[in-house]
């Protein structure tokens, strides 16, 4: 538990020390230019441009799990979770074009306030509630436990400091500095955590004797990103239907990421940040994936504990000295996911609940002060959670929480699906669908994890089946509701000002679809 600590020498704590004061320093000088400007610290004063906005996306995306998550999956089946980053293209391309523009034409700060410009008060305060829920549960709370257990891995100290110690760093650097400063400081974080993961996979396959050595290795079902219908973990219809749902609704509709492209300079620096995110999911394979497989091939006694494939990698490759970059990585993507979701919390709570319910006439200092405090709150009911989780069941409870977070997105990927693509839909389907909708789909999750669990019920589908199957569900309702409703409260706004994609935008998508399409070819029939 301890192997990474006893190798750390006076150099790696230089390194994490002057790491940490260079987080704190920016957030303190972006604060200090915000206080100049008088600027709030929801959206960066909409001065984000396209890389910024590319390396925040990613960097919220990339949490401690992903770099855990994607090398366990590969080395206990290879590159399938693969699908998960390049199947991606096909909702930023979404994001990107259709949501977009119409994000930034209504000139909204929440994606409550986007749904409140068109179906009323009522559907913004249902969101409102519902979107803090998810931060605070799906993003900060499982963000927060998943770093402790990382933290905990590399320094085997107890998961309340573990928690308690991350939570505060990112609650002081998003506290003093917002949006801005977790966009600024993720361009130079994610670069960081590029180079380590490339130099990993670089001295592992260095170690191993190539990539030829490492194929001969590895079973051919390895390379394949398709698997079969009857496939026990991975089966290409759950990923081909279930996928989306959660997609739509993470890439689409989610707060945490959607609101770097809400604080840009315009619209085709938002779309091409986004394209640039799409760019950087194409690197998955060597920087998260080819680690866990590499790991297959030169660590096989690690059988079932593929849960340890990244930090075994880093325990026995790195030399001493690049220890520190390595802990440097994980603060970086710990800041970025936590940092960018108090933000997010901030942000939906001052603007859709205190600004629009509470005291409307709320100046810019008043709204930092309130995100401030929202950012404190945020903080300790996050340690709370992650506390309770590790008590509750350690890390077991980690992958219950992913096939959780299935079992939220449904409700919200109808939801603004049929109020972009059909004007139609009533208020009351809108309301119904997050209300009752999202009732319904959590309490199938519940049956689904605890009450009937598929482990003793093999009865039961694929979980992302299973969120196909209840968006199918709430959709068809959605649709009958608005069809049946007498008195139907319709869209309301106005879309004739959405601004148009350029050319320069449309080709740099065309260029990452033909390469997303090229890879699916290639790694494929092996």
């Amino acid at each position: 538990m301890n192997s990474i600590y006893d190798k750390l020498t006076t150099l790696d704590f230089v390194i994490v020390a002057g790491y940490l004061v260079a987080l704190l320093v920016i957030g303190y000088v972006v604060s200090m230019k915000q206080r100049n400007k008088n600027e709030t610290l929801f959206l960066a004063g909409n001065s984000l441009n396209w890389y910024s906005i590319g390396f925040n996306m990613w960097g919220t995306n990339v949490g401690p799990s992903s770099l855990l998550a994607f090398a366990s999956i590969g080395y206990a089946t290879g590159i399938v979770a693969g699908n998960f980053e390049w199947y991606a293209f096909v909702f930023l391309l979404l994001l990107a074009m259709v949501f977009a523009p119409r994000y930034i034409a209504s000139k909204v700060s929440t994606m409550p306030e986007y749904m409140g410009k068109r179906y009323g008060d009522s559907t913004q305060n249902i969101l409102a509630w519902y979107a803090l829920v998810k931060i605070l549960v799906s993003w900060l709370s499982l963000g927060l436990f998943s770093g402790g257990v990382l933290v905990r891995q590399i320094l085997g100290i107890p998961m309340w400091q573990s928690v308690t110690v991350l939570v505060i760093f990112s609650g002081i650097f998003t506290f003093a500095g917002g949006l801005k400063a977790i966009a600024k400081v993720n361009v130079f974080q994610m670069i960081l955590l590029i180079v380590v993961s490339l130099t990993l996979s670089f001295l592992g396959l260095q170690k191993l004797g190539g990539i030829d050595v490492l194929i001969a290795k590895t079973p051919s079902n390895f390379w394949n990103l398709v698997r079969p219908s009857d496939d026990a973990h991975y089966p290409w219809p759950a990923i081909l239907l279930g996928y989306p749902v959660a997609a739509v609704a993470f890439f689409c509709t989610d707060q945490s990421m959607v609101q770097s492209v809400l604080g840009a300079k315009n619209l085709e620096q938002g779309q091409l940040g986004v394209n640039f995110i799409g760019w950087l999911k194409v690197m998955a394979l060597p920087l998260f994936i080819l680690p866990g497989i590499l790991c297959y091939a030169l660590y096989p006694e690690l059988g079932s504990n593929s849960d340890l494939a990244y930090m075994t990698m880093v325990t026995n490759l790195f030399p001493s000295g690049m220890n520190g970059l390595v802990i440097c990585v994980m603060i970086a993507v710990l800041v970025g996911t936590i940092g960018s979701s108090l933000n997010a919390l901030s942000t939906v709570f001052t603007n859709d609940i205190y600004v629009k319910k509470i005291n409307p006439t709320a100046t810019i200092q008043d709204q930092i002060k309130i995100g401030r405090l929202t950012i404190a709150a945020g903080c300790v009911f996050a340690i709370l959670i992650a506390v309770a989780i590790d008590n509750i069941k350690g890390q077991n409870l980690f992958n219950i929480f992913q096939a959780v977070l299935g079992f939220l997105a449904p409700s919200l990927s109808v939801v603004f699906l049929l109020s972009v693509f059909w004007k139609r839909t009533t208020k009351k389907a809108v309301n119904a669908t997050l209300s009752w909708g999202s009732a319904f789909s959590l309490f199938v999750g519940v049956l689904y994890l605890w009450i009937f669990p598929a482990d003793k019920y093999p009865v039961w589908p694929h979980f992302l089946l299973i969120s196909f199957y209840i968006f199918a569900v709430l959709l068809i309702t959605a649709v009958i509701i608005s069809l049946t409703d007498k008195n139907p409260e319709v869209n309301v706004s106005d879309e004739t000002d959405i601004p148009k994609t350029s050319k320069k935008v449309k080709l740099l998508f065309g260029l990452l679809g033909l390469t997303i399409l090229v890879l699916y070819l290639v790694f494929n029939g092996n």
